[in-house]
């Protein structure tokens, strides 16, 4: 398999976690295309303590094929020596943004099996481009989908899927409809079998207190959550729900169900990081191959210092990789020439657009 790998900020620890990843033993089975710039591919390298010593294909020449192994595609794009470690800037957001870009694009092509990212930070990414709220929105717009795909949070334990995610918790309940969680729980039980988890086993949470209550604590439970379930249920999905959310990730851990759908982002991240933060996997799912990025952040305050746990990228380099051999992509699209800067001209350009 190979993954088309984005450096994440360069301010943060992405640099460092993508220049471990590359001098692993335990990536020599799958092909890494990391895209990015190579002096801060470099300056990670450094931090990390380790030594890299890969081709590299400039842009222009990739459509011509890849050599086996690792390589790197160099954009070019945020010299190092214009990062300042620990700090968001509209330069590393903008660098970031065109990495990100670059490896979706290489997938659609069927370059690449799967994409991967390095931790993002959305303040950066903002600087860069006003309009930017996360990385489904983008995602949809780099592809021009015509259906958005859901973000999953993965555990060995237990899978977490939401039906909301990057929004205010004063819009949730507003966002909720019957459709849109049948829709959630449809794309859990899919992707979840793609994954070799045939006929997922899905606790659905309840957004109030206590279910509701019997309605004592509002009635978006009885009113939209219960319907979605049986919906879901009638149509073969083995769902059950809505449960409290105080209770249904015990029960998955205890072994219940495979898979909790949540209303919102936190109802589910906060379990998930508890109970796995050095190992946790976000996996964004929907668009016919895996994007996979470690669960945490850029961790500006460890930035430069050699400490970032390689843990959850690993994790995420192995899913994906396990994903795409499961579910081989389908249908590539020819590469654009200019697929490399498409829409965002490298980070000068897309901080002035």
């Amino acid at each position: 398999m190979r993954i088309a790998l984005a450096i994440g900020d360069a301010g943060g620890v992405g640099p460092e976690l993508a220049a471990r990843l590359l001098a692993d033993p335990a990536m020599q089975d799958n092909d890494i295309v990391v895209v990015g710039d190579a002096s801060v591919l470099k300056m990670g390298a450094t931090h990390a303590g380790v030594t890299l010593d890969l081709p590299v294909v400039a842009p222009d020449r990739v459509a011509e094929g890849l050599p086996s192994g690792h390589v790197l595609v160099d954009l070019g794009n945020i010299p190092a020596d214009r990062v300042t470690l620990g700090q968001s800037s509209p330069e590393t957001g903008a660098a970031s943004l065109q990495n990100f870009a670059a490896v979706l694009r290489l997938a659609r092509a069927g370059i690449a099996d799967a994409v991967m990212f390095t931790p993002f930070n959305k303040h950066s990414m903002r600087l860069a481009r006003p309009s930017y709220i996360d990385e489904i929105g983008f995602i949809d717009r780099v592809l021009d989908t015509d259906r958005s795909g859901r973000e999953f949070n993965v555990l060995q334990e237990v899978w977490n899927a939401r039906v909301t995610s990057h929004i205010p918790l004063s819009e949730v309940a507003g966002r909720m409809s019957v459709e849109r969680i049948l829709g959630s729980l449809r794309l859990t039980h899919e992707v979840m079998t793609g994954a070799g988890k045939p006929n997922p086993r899905i606790g659905v949470a309840a957004l109030n207190p206590h279910a509701g209550d019997g309605r004592n604590f509002g009635t978006e439970d009885d009113d939209i959550i219960a319907p979605a379930v049986a919906a879901g249920v009638a149509e073969g999905i083995d769902a059950k729900g809505p449960i409290p959310s105080d209770t249904v990730f015990v029960r998955a851990v205890r072994g219940e169900f495979d898979a909790v759908l949540t209303m919102y982002h936190d109802q589910g991240q906060i379990a998930m990081k508890l109970m796995g933060f050095d190992r946790g996997v976000t996996l964004i799912a929907g668009y016919g191959f895996p994007i996979v990025t470690p669960a945490h952040g850029t961790a500006f305050d460890i930035a430069g210092q050699g400490k970032a746990d390689l843990g959850a990228t690993m994790q995420a380099a192995l899913l994906g990789a396990r994903l795409a051999k499961l579910n081989p992509a389908r249908d590539p699209q020819p590469l654009p020439a200019d697929w490399a800067t498409a829409g965002v001209e490298g980070a000068a350009a897309l901080v002035a657009e």
